[in-house]
């Protein structure tokens, strides 16, 4: 009998122990041969379960067992969850991971010590829960060359805004509402601030372009300026405005990423995608445009992918070939944000609208001009395309003539 080990006992832990529990049968058929969770391995008590009694608080026993053969890390976090999944994988254990921050950082060293030692590192619920994105991306999609990904990588902003767009909730009304329901953290600072989603495109641009990507070479802005004003002027601009996570391969072999709130017109397929979905938007050089939708978080859903993975390190009789990227110590995949090219939504105020129009005309060019009802001292307007620099140049100039610029957001065609 195959035996396992699960390090942590939390939200994802416990939904590891329950789906495996209740699915083992249809598991071990599918795996062709009898699977056991031998430890779980957390600091705290769990009196009453019916696994008990597999509790330890010693990760020696894990590491040092050769019964155990896939380790299931479900803990979060860096330290030690890195140190953890590094000595299992030395150990010859093949790893399972719900952890995007650990494989957004240390991804490309932990598949190198998976690929030394012939196991597996496997991480299909660190990116939508639920949603399966990276087996698609490193077998489904093989025969493609993929040129971009984009997506809605966060459940909780996405909620957020979703309320603000339908019911016209201000951003601390519909966060206090996503805390109460569960969907956001006491401390949200890593969904509202984008450092979630950010994660997330890091392992999925790692995969598609084979270079590590590291979250601080991804510039990352996150929701919490965004108003119901915006919200207007976007819907009369004929779109709504989503948090999104992006990188595309660039022809001198960089990558161009970034996290940051967009408008996206309503005929875009990420669009509709509201309350606590996700999606992900792959664009491949055969394929087109293929999207992955679902619930991209959750107990059950995450744990779901986590057990899937759990199946397929059983079924494996060598390390991966396909699923790894190269390391980059210098940390200089993407390109500096300020030489992507970008178009822009800008909401001014002002007190004389004709010297306002004369200022945005001279240094913005052509503009699209939008409105709203009862807006009588500001006014918004979306931009021609330039880099992000110059873009940051002509709002300096703009507000260095007394035309305050009151909120900015990318125009985004997908």
């Amino acid at each position: 009998m195959l035996k396992i080990a699960v390090m942590g006992h939390g939200v994802v832990g416990s939904g590891v122990l329950e789906v495996f529990y209740k699915n083992r049968a249809a598991m071990e058929r599918k795996a062709g041969t009898e699977m056991d969770i031998k430890y779980v391995l957390d600091l705290r008590d769990f009196p009453g379960l019916p696994y008990s009694d597999k509790f330890i608080k010693d990760f020696e026993l894990i590491a040092n067992d050769p019964e155990i053969r896939v380790v299931v890390e479900v803990m979060g976090g860096l330290d030690p969850a890195f140190s953890y999944v590094k000595r299992c994988l030395e150990a010859g254990k093949s790893v399972v991971t719900s952890n995007k921050e650990l494989v957004a950082a240390k991804g490309a060293e932990l598949l190198r010590v998976a690929n030394e030692h012939d196991v597996n590192f496997f991480f299909e619920a660190s990116v939508g829960g639920g949603i399966p994105i990276i087996r698609p991306l490193h077998a489904c999609l093989v025969a493609n060359q993929i040129d971009e990904i984009a997506g809605i990588l966060n459940g909780t902003t996405n909620f957020i805004l979703t309320k603000m767009i339908r019911e016209g909730m201000s951003f601390d009304d519909a966060l206090a509402l996503a805390q109460q329901l569960g969907y956001a953290e006491r401390n949200p600072a890593a969904d509202v601030e984008g450092f979630d989603a950010c994660r997330k495109i890091c392992i999925l641009a790692s995969l598609a372009f084979g270079r590590h990507v590291y979250p601080e070479e991804v510039h990352t802005e996150g929701i919490t300026q965004l108003t119901l004003e915006d919200v207007e002027y976007a819907r009369a601009w004929g779109g709504v405005i989503k948090l999104i996570g992006r990188a595309k391969r660039l022809p001198s072999g960089k990558v161009e990423a970034m996290v940051s709130p967009a408008l996206v017109g309503n005929d875009s397929q990420l669009a509709s995608v509201d309350d606590v979905f996700n999606a992900v938007l792959v664009r491949g050089d055969a394929t087109g445009d293929v999207v992955f939708y679902g619930k991209g978080a959750g107990k059950l859903p995450t744990a779901s992918a986590v057990v899937a993975d759990v199946v397929d390190a059983v079924k494996a009789q060598h390390s991966s070939t396909s699923l790894r990227w190269e390391d980059n110590p210098a940390h200089d995949t993407v390109q500096g944000y300020f030489d992507n090219e970008v178009r822009m939504y800008v909401r001014i105020s002002y007190d004389n609208f004709d010297k306002a129009m004369r200022a945005v005309v001279d240094l913005f060019g052509g503009v699209k001009p939008l409105y709203r009802s009862g807006s009588e001292d500001e006014m918004a307007f979306i931009t021609g395309v330039c880099t992000e620099r110059e873009m940051t140049q002509r709002l300096d100039a703009l507000a260095a003539r007394g035309i305050p610029v009151l909120g900015k957001i990318r125009v985004l065609d997908y």
